[in-house]
Formats: structure tokens, C-alpha cells, sequence
């Protein structure tokens, strides 16, 4: 491999996003997406055979507590501060997979 990834397509790409690009953009951005992938192509090509796998580069600790039980948000003001509800006793979150009224 040589490093290099073309044929991104910047536009899908920030449709899928849900980014809004100005379109004089978006050249700039294939260069910086096609060098991105680029590089992890070049790591792929890396021999990692003598390496031991890991799950994160540093030793992490768990900070285990004691699971109590707190006094609940009461409905009431969970739904005053929420940004949208349904018939003021819902709240509605965005949709995030495609459905009925989504493309």
C-alpha cells in the first residue's frame, strides 16, 4: 500500500454526520480525510506480530463505590427543564436512527 486513500466522499460523509459544510470547504477536507485514513492505512501495513495486544496504552483503575440510592429529579421539574416534551409528559429526544420521517 502506499499510504494513500482516495475517493472519500467528503459530502456523504457529513450528511451521515449531520454537519453543515460551506461548499468551498470541502476540498480542504478531502485532503485532511484522505491523509487521516492514509496514515491508518500505513499503520496496517505495520508487523505487530511480536507485539502484545492491549486494550489501552496506560493501566486503568476502576473507582468502584457503594451503589446508594439517591432521592430522584421529581417529575415535575425533570420536565419544566427538559428543552422539548410530548403533551408535557415526555421528553423528546432527537431521532437518531433512521425511521418513519427520516430520509
Amino acid at each position: 500500500m502506499d499510504g494513500k486513500a482516495d475517493g472519500i466522499d467528503v459530502a456523504e460523509v457529513a450528511k451521515l454526520a449531520r454537519l453543515e459544510l460551506e461548499p468551498d470547504r470541502i476540498p480542504s477536507l478531502q485532503k485532511e480525510m484522505e491523509a487521516i485514513v492514509g496514515y491508518v492505512n500505513m499503520l496496517a501495513e505495520l508487523d505487530t506480530d511480536q507485539i502484545e495486544p492491549t486494550v489501552h496504552a496506560v493501566d486503568r483503575v476502576n473507582i468502584i463505590r457503594e451503589d446508594v440510592p439517591g432521592e430522584p429529579c421529581p417529575r415535575e421539574l425533570m420536565l419544566r427543564t427538559a428543552p422539548a416534551t410530548v403533551d408535557d409528559e415526555l421528553v423528546r429526544v432527537p431521532q437518531v436512527l433512521p425511521g418513519e420521517g427520516m430520509a
